[in-house]
Protein backbone atom coordinates (compact mmCIF):
# COMPACT_ATOMS: atom_id res chain seq x y z
CA UNK A 1 0.00 0.00 0.00
CA UNK A 2 1.56 3.35 -1.14
CA UNK A 3 0.91 6.67 1.04
CA UNK A 4 -1.27 8.85 -1.49
CA UNK A 5 0.51 12.13 -0.53
CA UNK A 6 4.07 11.01 -1.05
CA UNK A 7 3.66 7.64 -2.30
CA UNK A 8 5.94 6.13 0.27
CA UNK A 9 5.50 2.31 0.72
CA UNK A 10 3.35 1.63 3.92
CA UNK A 11 2.65 -1.02 5.84
CA UNK A 12 -1.44 -1.51 7.23
CA UNK A 13 -2.79 -0.54 10.42
CA UNK A 14 -2.18 3.12 11.41
CA UNK A 15 -3.34 6.30 10.50
CA UNK A 16 -0.40 8.13 9.92
CA UNK A 17 2.07 8.19 7.26
CA UNK A 18 5.56 7.86 9.00
CA UNK A 19 7.11 9.55 5.56
CA UNK A 20 5.71 12.63 5.19
CA UNK A 21 2.90 12.50 8.18
CA UNK A 22 -0.29 13.07 5.73
CA UNK A 23 -3.50 10.68 7.09
CA UNK A 24 -3.66 7.34 5.90
CA UNK A 25 -7.21 5.94 4.94
CA UNK A 26 -8.97 3.84 7.76
CA UNK A 27 -12.05 1.53 7.78
CA UNK A 28 -14.41 2.38 10.58
CA UNK A 29 -16.22 -0.65 11.94
CA UNK A 30 -19.77 -1.61 10.15
CA UNK A 31 -18.29 0.94 6.84
CA UNK A 32 -16.53 -1.89 5.44
CA UNK A 33 -16.31 0.93 2.02
CA UNK A 34 -15.04 3.35 4.30
CA UNK A 35 -11.29 3.46 2.49
CA UNK A 36 -12.17 3.30 -1.00
CA UNK A 37 -14.82 5.93 -0.22
CA UNK A 38 -11.93 8.04 1.95
CA UNK A 39 -10.28 7.96 -2.06
CA UNK A 40 -13.00 8.99 -4.14
CA UNK A 41 -13.61 11.69 -2.19
CA UNK A 42 -10.11 12.84 -2.49
CA UNK A 43 -10.04 12.45 -6.06
CA UNK A 44 -12.96 14.39 -6.31
CA UNK A 45 -10.71 17.07 -4.04
CA UNK A 46 -8.15 16.82 -6.01
CA UNK A 47 -9.86 17.14 -9.91
CA UNK A 48 -11.93 19.89 -8.77
CA UNK A 49 -9.94 22.30 -6.38
CA UNK A 50 -10.34 23.83 -2.67
CA UNK A 51 -13.25 25.76 -3.34
CA UNK A 52 -15.26 22.59 -3.92
CA UNK A 53 -15.52 22.39 -0.28
CA UNK A 54 -17.44 25.45 0.14
CA UNK A 55 -19.54 24.94 -2.81
CA UNK A 56 -22.21 22.25 -0.99
CA UNK A 57 -24.56 22.05 -4.01
CA UNK A 58 -21.56 21.35 -6.35
CA UNK A 59 -20.06 18.87 -4.09
CA UNK A 60 -22.90 17.19 -3.30
CA UNK A 61 -24.07 16.66 -6.88
CA UNK A 62 -20.41 14.99 -7.23
CA UNK A 63 -20.83 12.65 -4.21
CA UNK A 64 -24.02 11.51 -5.94
CA UNK A 65 -22.58 10.87 -9.29
CA UNK A 66 -19.43 9.04 -8.05
CA UNK A 67 -20.52 6.98 -4.90
CA UNK A 68 -23.98 5.95 -7.09
CA UNK A 69 -22.84 1.85 -5.73
CA UNK A 70 -21.98 2.97 -2.09
CA UNK A 71 -26.14 4.04 -1.55
CA UNK A 72 -26.08 3.83 2.73
CA UNK A 73 -22.47 5.83 2.92
CA UNK A 74 -23.22 8.29 0.13
CA UNK A 75 -27.01 9.37 1.96
CA UNK A 76 -24.72 9.63 5.21
CA UNK A 77 -22.41 11.71 3.74
CA UNK A 78 -24.83 14.19 1.89
CA UNK A 79 -27.34 14.47 4.70
CA UNK A 80 -24.20 15.65 6.47
CA UNK A 81 -23.02 18.58 4.26
CA UNK A 82 -26.72 19.75 3.96
CA UNK A 83 -26.44 19.88 7.90
CA UNK A 84 -23.06 21.88 7.59
CA UNK A 85 -20.68 19.31 9.66
CA UNK A 86 -18.15 19.76 7.17
CA UNK A 87 -18.62 23.47 7.12
CA UNK A 88 -18.47 24.34 10.75
CA UNK A 89 -15.15 21.75 10.84
CA UNK A 90 -13.50 24.17 8.45
CA UNK A 91 -14.05 26.95 10.43
CA UNK A 92 -12.76 26.03 14.09
CA UNK A 93 -9.39 26.47 13.86
CA UNK A 94 -8.60 24.13 16.72
CA UNK A 95 -8.81 20.13 14.99
CA UNK A 96 -9.60 18.68 18.11
CA UNK A 97 -11.81 20.96 18.91
CA UNK A 98 -13.74 20.53 14.80
CA UNK A 99 -13.84 16.79 15.71
CA UNK A 100 -15.39 16.94 19.05
CA UNK A 101 -18.16 19.52 18.12
CA UNK A 102 -18.87 17.54 14.71
CA UNK A 103 -19.25 14.88 16.10
CA UNK A 104 -21.20 15.81 18.99
CA UNK A 105 -23.47 17.58 16.57
CA UNK A 106 -23.98 14.75 14.37
CA UNK A 107 -25.30 12.70 17.54
CA UNK A 108 -26.93 15.08 19.45
CA UNK A 109 -28.86 17.07 16.87
CA UNK A 110 -28.71 14.99 13.50
CA UNK A 111 -29.61 11.58 15.48
CA UNK A 112 -27.06 9.46 14.14
CA UNK A 113 -25.08 6.59 15.79
CA UNK A 114 -21.71 6.80 16.90
CA UNK A 115 -20.67 4.20 14.20
CA UNK A 116 -22.45 6.64 11.88
CA UNK A 117 -20.43 9.83 13.10
CA UNK A 118 -17.04 8.08 12.82
CA UNK A 119 -17.49 6.97 9.76
CA UNK A 120 -18.17 10.50 8.72
CA UNK A 121 -15.53 12.09 10.78
CA UNK A 122 -13.22 9.58 9.06
CA UNK A 123 -13.95 10.88 5.39
CA UNK A 124 -13.96 14.43 6.80
CA UNK A 125 -10.65 14.62 8.16
CA UNK A 126 -8.99 12.42 5.19
CA UNK A 127 -11.03 14.91 2.88
CA UNK A 128 -9.10 17.95 4.68
CA UNK A 129 -5.51 16.22 5.04
CA UNK A 130 -6.29 15.57 8.97
CA UNK A 131 -4.85 13.16 10.48
CA UNK A 132 -7.68 11.30 13.12
CA UNK A 133 -7.36 8.39 14.74
CA UNK A 134 -10.97 6.88 15.28
CA UNK A 135 -11.88 5.00 18.47
CA UNK A 136 -14.12 2.71 16.03
CA UNK A 137 -11.12 1.69 13.31
CA UNK A 138 -11.13 -1.70 12.74
CA UNK A 139 -7.56 -3.19 14.24
CA UNK A 140 -6.85 -0.62 16.82
CA UNK A 141 -8.20 -2.60 19.52
CA UNK A 142 -5.69 -5.43 18.57
CA UNK A 143 -3.23 -3.16 18.10
CA UNK A 144 -3.47 -1.46 21.83
CA UNK A 145 -3.93 -4.47 23.41
CA UNK A 146 -1.74 -4.60 26.48
CA UNK A 147 -0.80 -7.66 26.93
CA UNK A 148 -0.23 -9.78 23.61
CA UNK A 149 -0.68 -13.32 24.44
CA UNK A 150 -4.41 -12.34 26.10
CA UNK A 151 -6.56 -12.17 22.52
CA UNK A 152 -8.44 -9.18 22.21
CA UNK A 153 -12.45 -9.43 22.77
CA UNK A 154 -13.97 -10.71 19.72
CA UNK A 155 -15.97 -7.32 18.09
CA UNK A 156 -19.41 -7.43 18.18
CA UNK A 157 -21.12 -8.64 14.60
CA UNK A 158 -21.80 -5.95 12.36
CA UNK A 159 -25.66 -5.89 12.13
CA UNK A 160 -25.75 -2.87 9.80
CA UNK A 161 -24.77 -4.93 6.51
CA UNK A 162 -25.10 -8.47 5.90
CA UNK A 163 -22.25 -9.98 3.20
CA UNK A 164 -24.25 -11.23 0.05
CA UNK A 165 -21.88 -13.31 -1.12
CA UNK A 166 -21.29 -15.35 2.09
CA UNK A 167 -25.04 -15.84 1.93
CA UNK A 168 -25.12 -16.71 -1.74
CA UNK A 169 -22.75 -19.52 -1.25
CA UNK A 170 -25.39 -20.74 1.95
CA UNK A 171 -27.48 -20.58 -0.47
CA UNK A 172 -26.24 -22.83 -3.06
CA UNK A 173 -27.39 -26.84 -3.67
CA UNK A 174 -29.69 -25.81 -0.08
CA UNK A 175 -32.85 -28.70 -0.67
CA UNK A 176 -36.55 -28.42 -0.82
CA UNK A 177 -38.37 -28.53 2.14
CA UNK A 178 -41.25 -31.29 1.51
CA UNK A 179 -44.13 -29.85 -0.10
CA UNK A 180 -42.17 -26.52 -0.83
CA UNK A 181 -42.22 -24.95 -4.42
CA UNK A 182 -39.43 -23.03 -4.74
CA UNK A 183 -39.11 -19.98 -7.35
CA UNK A 184 -35.06 -19.49 -8.34
CA UNK A 185 -32.58 -17.25 -9.99
CA UNK A 186 -32.92 -19.84 -12.64
CA UNK A 187 -36.63 -19.16 -13.56
CA UNK A 188 -36.43 -15.55 -12.73
CA UNK A 189 -33.68 -14.81 -15.20
CA UNK A 190 -35.65 -14.77 -18.24
CA UNK A 191 -37.45 -12.11 -16.51
CA UNK A 192 -34.44 -9.79 -16.37
CA UNK A 193 -35.41 -7.49 -18.61
CA UNK A 194 -38.99 -7.31 -18.07
CA UNK A 195 -41.10 -4.07 -16.51
CA UNK A 196 -43.93 -6.34 -14.67
CA UNK A 197 -43.58 -9.59 -13.48
CA UNK A 198 -45.67 -11.94 -12.59
CA UNK A 199 -44.41 -15.23 -10.59
CA UNK A 200 -47.13 -18.32 -12.00
CA UNK A 201 -49.10 -19.78 -9.02
CA UNK A 202 -48.20 -23.00 -7.24
CA UNK A 203 -44.62 -21.30 -6.14
CA UNK A 204 -44.79 -21.37 -2.14
CA UNK A 205 -41.15 -19.80 -1.90
CA UNK A 206 -38.98 -16.69 -3.40
CA UNK A 207 -35.41 -18.02 -3.00
CA UNK A 208 -32.60 -15.32 -1.58
CA UNK A 209 -31.30 -13.07 -4.26
CA UNK A 210 -34.02 -14.34 -7.07
CA UNK A 211 -34.54 -10.79 -8.20
CA UNK A 212 -31.71 -8.77 -6.62
CA UNK A 213 -30.94 -6.27 -9.27
CA UNK A 214 -33.49 -6.30 -11.42
CA UNK A 215 -33.23 -2.87 -12.49
CA UNK A 216 -36.16 -2.70 -15.58
CA UNK A 217 -38.75 -4.70 -13.09
CA UNK A 218 -41.71 -2.03 -11.84
CA UNK A 219 -44.11 -4.54 -10.73
CA UNK A 220 -44.15 -8.14 -9.51
CA UNK A 221 -47.29 -9.90 -8.76
CA UNK A 222 -47.11 -12.71 -6.55
CA UNK A 223 -49.01 -16.06 -5.73
CA UNK A 224 -51.47 -17.19 -3.30
CA UNK A 225 -49.49 -19.69 -2.89
CA UNK A 226 -46.60 -18.04 -1.52
CA UNK A 227 -45.62 -18.38 2.16
CA UNK A 228 -41.65 -17.27 2.24
CA UNK A 229 -39.63 -14.63 0.46
CA UNK A 230 -35.74 -15.29 0.77
CA UNK A 231 -32.99 -13.17 1.63
CA UNK A 232 -32.58 -10.21 -0.57
CA UNK A 233 -35.07 -11.38 -2.92
CA UNK A 234 -35.69 -8.07 -4.49
CA UNK A 235 -32.75 -5.89 -3.01
CA UNK A 236 -31.52 -3.19 -5.24
CA UNK A 237 -34.53 -3.62 -8.05
CA UNK A 238 -34.31 0.71 -8.65
CA UNK A 239 -37.27 0.72 -10.71
CA UNK A 240 -39.61 -1.31 -8.55
CA UNK A 241 -42.72 0.96 -7.86
CA UNK A 242 -45.74 -1.68 -6.53
CA UNK A 243 -45.18 -5.03 -5.08
CA UNK A 244 -48.35 -6.65 -3.98
CA UNK A 245 -48.05 -9.10 -0.97
CA UNK A 246 -50.28 -12.19 -1.03
CA UNK A 247 -52.29 -13.06 1.87
CA UNK A 248 -50.50 -16.54 2.24
CA UNK A 249 -47.04 -14.72 3.39
CA UNK A 250 -45.71 -15.67 6.48
CA UNK A 251 -42.10 -14.84 6.17
CA UNK A 252 -40.01 -12.05 4.61
CA UNK A 253 -36.78 -12.59 5.12
CA UNK A 254 -34.05 -9.86 5.76
CA UNK A 255 -33.27 -7.23 2.82
CA UNK A 256 -35.79 -8.80 1.00
CA UNK A 257 -36.49 -5.44 -0.24
CA UNK A 258 -33.52 -3.15 0.61
CA UNK A 259 -32.68 -0.29 -1.75
CA UNK A 260 -35.46 -0.33 -3.76
CA UNK A 261 -35.12 3.61 -4.54
CA UNK A 262 -39.12 3.89 -6.13
CA UNK A 263 -40.82 1.49 -3.46
CA UNK A 264 -43.50 4.03 -2.07
CA UNK A 265 -46.28 1.76 -0.56
CA UNK A 266 -46.71 -1.78 1.11
CA UNK A 267 -48.78 -4.11 3.00
CA UNK A 268 -47.20 -6.53 5.29
CA UNK A 269 -50.01 -9.51 5.38
CA UNK A 270 -51.45 -10.78 8.34
CA UNK A 271 -49.32 -13.37 9.89
CA UNK A 272 -46.13 -12.30 9.35
CA UNK A 273 -44.14 -12.21 13.15
CA UNK A 274 -41.11 -9.43 12.73
CA UNK A 275 -39.51 -7.42 10.00
CA UNK A 276 -35.98 -8.33 9.62
CA UNK A 277 -33.11 -6.44 9.76
CA UNK A 278 -32.30 -4.23 6.46
CA UNK A 279 -35.91 -5.31 4.85
CA UNK A 280 -37.06 -1.59 3.44
CA UNK A 281 -32.81 -0.37 4.19
CA UNK A 282 -32.67 2.84 2.23
CA UNK A 283 -36.05 2.67 0.32
CA UNK A 284 -35.96 5.97 0.17
CA UNK A 285 -39.49 6.94 -1.33
CA UNK A 286 -41.12 4.42 0.98
CA UNK A 287 -44.32 6.47 2.33
CA UNK A 288 -46.68 4.14 3.60
CA UNK A 289 -46.07 0.68 5.19
CA UNK A 290 -49.01 -1.09 6.97
CA UNK A 291 -47.59 -3.33 9.87
CA UNK A 292 -50.59 -5.88 10.99
CA UNK A 293 -51.07 -6.97 14.85
CA UNK A 294 -49.45 -10.35 13.91
CA UNK A 295 -45.91 -8.47 13.83
CA UNK A 296 -43.62 -8.68 17.43
CA UNK A 297 -40.12 -7.63 16.42
CA UNK A 298 -38.61 -4.88 14.35
CA UNK A 299 -34.64 -5.83 13.28
CA UNK A 300 -31.49 -3.89 12.82
CA UNK A 301 -31.77 -1.11 9.91
CA UNK A 302 -35.46 -2.31 9.10
CA UNK A 303 -36.86 1.37 7.84
CA UNK A 304 -33.51 2.81 7.72
CA UNK A 305 -32.64 5.34 5.15
CA UNK A 306 -36.17 5.80 4.22
CA UNK A 307 -36.72 9.55 3.49
CA UNK A 308 -40.35 9.68 2.87
CA UNK A 309 -41.91 7.26 5.62
CA UNK A 310 -44.43 9.61 7.43
CA UNK A 311 -47.37 7.76 9.66
CA UNK A 312 -46.31 4.20 10.92
CA UNK A 313 -49.25 2.46 13.10
CA UNK A 314 -47.58 -0.29 15.59
CA UNK A 315 -49.48 -2.66 17.34
CA UNK A 316 -49.13 -2.75 21.07
CA UNK A 317 -47.87 -6.89 19.82
CA UNK A 318 -44.58 -5.20 19.59
CA UNK A 319 -42.41 -5.82 22.17
CA UNK A 320 -39.05 -5.42 20.82
CA UNK A 321 -37.62 -2.84 17.91
CA UNK A 322 -33.94 -2.62 17.42
CA UNK A 323 -31.96 1.49 18.22
CA UNK A 324 -31.33 1.54 14.43
CA UNK A 325 -34.56 0.40 13.23
CA UNK A 326 -35.61 3.64 11.87
CA UNK A 327 -32.09 5.69 11.54
CA UNK A 328 -32.33 8.70 9.06
CA UNK A 329 -36.31 8.71 8.52
CA UNK A 330 -37.06 12.69 9.38
CA UNK A 331 -40.78 12.71 8.74
CA UNK A 332 -41.61 10.07 10.42
CA UNK A 333 -44.19 9.58 12.96
CA UNK A 334 -45.24 6.67 15.01
CA UNK A 335 -48.90 5.84 15.75
CA UNK A 336 -49.13 3.74 19.12
CA UNK A 337 -50.62 3.18 22.06
CA UNK A 338 -49.60 5.05 25.06
CA UNK A 339 -47.28 3.01 27.91
CA UNK A 340 -46.86 0.54 25.46
CA UNK A 341 -43.29 -1.05 24.47
CA UNK A 342 -43.45 1.11 21.02
CA UNK A 343 -44.42 4.27 22.96
CA UNK A 344 -41.67 3.91 25.71
CA UNK A 345 -39.12 2.99 22.83
CA UNK A 346 -40.40 6.31 20.77
CA UNK A 347 -39.85 8.44 24.02
CA UNK A 348 -35.90 7.17 24.71
CA UNK A 349 -35.09 7.38 20.85
CA UNK A 350 -36.25 11.26 20.07
CA UNK A 351 -39.00 9.63 17.35
CA UNK A 352 -41.92 11.59 17.25
CA UNK A 353 -45.50 9.46 17.98
CA UNK A 354 -48.99 10.02 18.20
CA UNK A 355 -51.15 8.12 20.89
CA UNK A 356 -53.84 6.53 19.68
CA UNK A 357 -57.06 5.28 21.10
CA UNK A 358 -57.52 1.49 21.89
CA UNK A 359 -61.38 1.45 20.69
CA UNK A 360 -60.30 2.92 17.12
CA UNK A 361 -57.46 0.01 16.66
CA UNK A 362 -59.91 -1.72 14.16
CA UNK A 363 -60.49 1.55 12.15
CA UNK A 364 -56.56 1.84 11.33
CA UNK A 365 -54.91 -1.74 11.37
Amino acid sequence: MKCENCQAEISTGGTVCPECGGPLPQRIQGFDNTVKIQRILRAIYMASGKNILTNTFRFTALINDCLADFDKERRLLVNMLGAGILKSMMEESDRNIAVMSAKSSMQNDCFIIEGAAEFVLACFTYLLGWTYDSPMRVGRTEEKAAVPDKPAKKEEADREEVNKEELRQKEKGRPSEPGEKVFRPFDAAKYRLSKNVIVPEGFTRIESFCFDKFGFMRTIDLPETLMSIGEYAFSECKNLVSAELPRSVRIIQHGAFSQCAKLMEINIPKGVLEIAENTFLCCQSLEFVKVPATVTSIGASAFSGCDRLQKLFLHDSIKYIDEEAFLQCPQLTIKCYENSYVHKYCLSHDIKFEIMAKEIDNAVS
